[in-house]
């Protein structure tokens, strides 16, 4: 990672800035002792020479009856960032968001910046690592940063969802195939763990791997070798693994859904990500990011005021990061102005409706009395699963026929089918039922 190199008055003055700085991975560097290097990093005062502008971080305070505020650098000009102690929380954050670049995670919770160092030093040891967690807590923004802090990170990184590919294709996918070795094979394929040599391969959802493929999965991290579908001999490769479930996987091995071989050889180095609401101090860092990443090529960023934050850290965030996301990307759509306000914060509430499935007949819907929030993501993944269970009860259990119903790809119906398994409900087994 590049050095930042502060000039004496951003060291005498911005202190917690730098701290905040170094405890995120940066390097701090100082014109005394060494001599930056290229593409390093500058920070000065308003006031000053900026020794490279393109490279250089523009720090101010506000003045009388002025608020902070953030002007992104463009062909070529500095990034210019003013705030005071009041601000600080997301001050640093934009700070941090203009000299990380969007590859480096985001994180400001002391148990995610100490989950992020971990994941440094796993980085090096180049052994197989799986990450638990819930959806949308930045599983794959973990496994990215172990991919870009090792010695691969200029060979490829594939993320791979189990759940999203076809389970008739997913052992061709993985591990290649010949051609003609069935049927619509015009051409070979190499398989992604083929196509991520000397790279990483991140295996999302591993959970819902069929155990028969499991198998020789398990294969082929124990002989580091694969054996493309109509092949006789095997292929070497060098990729590292890094798997993610949103399950515990000692559950589903204690329920016969999974290899315990497979689990222990996968579970070298367990990391676990947590909820969004558990760590509230990372929220208006990543309200900041994300800010600069969705304001695009606006004159005047936004800058999220006290209440609006408030509003934020407050929220139990049931849809996690992805849900966050969401909420930023409406409050600019809200803010016309200099600042994001608490009333452009707006969150999904339960909708009243009752679903008609789509082979009954239409009626009109009873209104339904909205109970408690509920977010947009979760009103439209219970109607979505309310669909397909009354739809496969229509069809008789037919996976095929459900999904040419619905007007949905048979992958498409098979990863919903995973998501409700997820959270408990088994929708194919109740429609046969």
């Amino acid at each position: 990672m590049r050095s930042i190199f502060p000039s004496a008055a951003v060291t005498q003055t911005r202190y917690a800035l730098l701290s905040s700085l170094r405890a995120q991975g940066f390097g701090i560097g100082s014109f005394e002792t060494g001599q930056p290097l290229p593409g390093d990093l500058f920070m000065v005062c308003a006031g000053e020479a900026a020794p490279a502008p393109a490279r250089t971080v523009i720090l101010s305070e506000p003045a009388a009856g002025e608020g902070p505020s953030v002007v992104p650098g463009r062909d070529g000009s500095p990034h210019r960032v003013c705030f005071d102690g009041n601000d600080a929380a997301v001050g640093s954050a934009m700070v941090r968001a203009l000299v990380g670049g969007p590859e480096m995670p985001t994180a400001a919770d002391p148990e995610t910046l100490a989950l992020f160092a971990l994941a440094e030093r796993v980085a090096q040891a180049d052994i197989t690592v799986l990450i638990n967690g819930p959806t949308g807590t930045g599983k794959e923004v973990l496994a990215r940063a172990i991919h870009m802090g090792s010695t691969r990170a200029a060979r490829p990184f594939i993320a791979i969802n189990c759940a999203a590919l076809p389970e008739s294709m997913l052992e061709a996918l993985l591990f290649g195939h010949q051609k003609g070795a069935f049927t619509g094979a015009s051409s070979g394929g190499e398989g992604f763990f083929r196509a991520a040599e000397g790279g990483t391969i991140l295996l999302d959802e591993i959970a819902e791997m069929p155990l028969s493929l499991q198998a020789k999965l398990l294969r082929v991290l124990q002989e580091r070798e694969v054996v493309p579908i109509g092949a006789s001999v095997p292929q070497p490769i060098d990729v590292r693994v890094v798997a993610c479930a949103n399950r515990d996987l000692q559950s589903e091995v204690a329920a016969g859904r999974f290899r315990a071989d497979l689990y222990y050889r996968l579970a070298v180095f367990p990391l676990t990500t947590r909820s969004l609401a558990d760590r509230p101090q990372d929220i208006p860092a990543l309200a900041a990011t994300m800010i600069l990443r969705h304001a695009g090529t606006r004159a005047v960023v936004p800058w999220p005021t006290h209440r609006a934050i408030e509003a934020l850290v407050q929220h139990d965030w049931p849809g996690n990061v992805r849900e966050l996301e969401n909420v930023i990307q409406r409050a600019l759509l809200f803010a016309g102005g200099a600042t994001i306000e608490a009333e452009h914060i707006v969150f999904d509430r339960r909708v009243a409706f009752t679903f008609q499935p789509a082979s009954a007949p239409v009626q009109a819907a009873a209104p339904v009395e909205a109970t408690s929030p509920s977010t947009l993501g979760n009103v439209v993944q219970m109607s979505e699963f309310a669909a397909i269970r009354e739809t496969l009860k229509a069809c008789g259990g037919s996976r095929i026929e459900t999904a040419k119903r619905l007007g949905i790809s048979e992958r498409t119906l098979r990863y919903r089918l995973a998501k409700a398994r997820e959270q408990g409900e088994d929708l194919a087994r109740v429609a046969n039922s």
